[in-house]
């Protein structure tokens, strides 16, 4: 049976405009990957969702925004292969508008959420998210990352 990617969803939720220009991120804690570093809102695709039911779920779960279907857009989306060698396909969502304060719905598993001005995210982001983000800025709609390769601006 061929290996089938893993598909993960992101939402990049921003505020602001030129210099004031924000996105939310949200610190790790206790999952056992990654923790003590910077995400954007995410998960796995579960049986049985498409995309945008899985990121719309995503977005309520994890930061407590409704987020409608029409409001969403796939603004990036790159195959992946983690550090630990496992295939992704990471979809890089942006919501137009969205009900309702980015809130930490889940502290057992998140830090906190904080704002930053996406050219300028900081060191312990997690590079998978800092290079969705990166291409996202740029228009690209696609990409391919080896964890091992060297990454754009990093």
């Amino acid at each position: 049976m061929p290996a089938r990617p893993i598909n993960d969803v992101m939402i990049i939720l921003e505020r602001g405009v030129g210099e004031t220009r924000e996105i939310c991120l949200a610190e790790r804690r206790n999952t056992g990957y990654a923790d003590g570093l910077l995400n954007l809102p995410s998960g796995k695709v579960e049986d049985g969702e498409d995309l945008f039911t899985a990121i719309i779920r995503e977005a309520a779960e994890e930061v407590g925004v409704v987020i409608e279907r029409g409001a969403l857009r796939i603004v990036h989306v790159t195959y992946f292969r983690n550090p630990e060698g496992e295939a992704r396909v990471g979809w890089f969502f942006a919501a137009t508008h969205w009900t309702g304060a980015p809130t930490n719905m889940e502290p057992e598993k998140c830090a906190g959420l904080t704002w930053h001005h996406p050219e300028r995210l900081p060191d312990n982001t997690v590079p998978y998210n800092a290079t969705g983000i990166e291409h996202y800025l740029k228009g690209e709609p696609h990409s391919v990352h080896w964890h091992d390769a060297p990454q754009p601006g990093r």
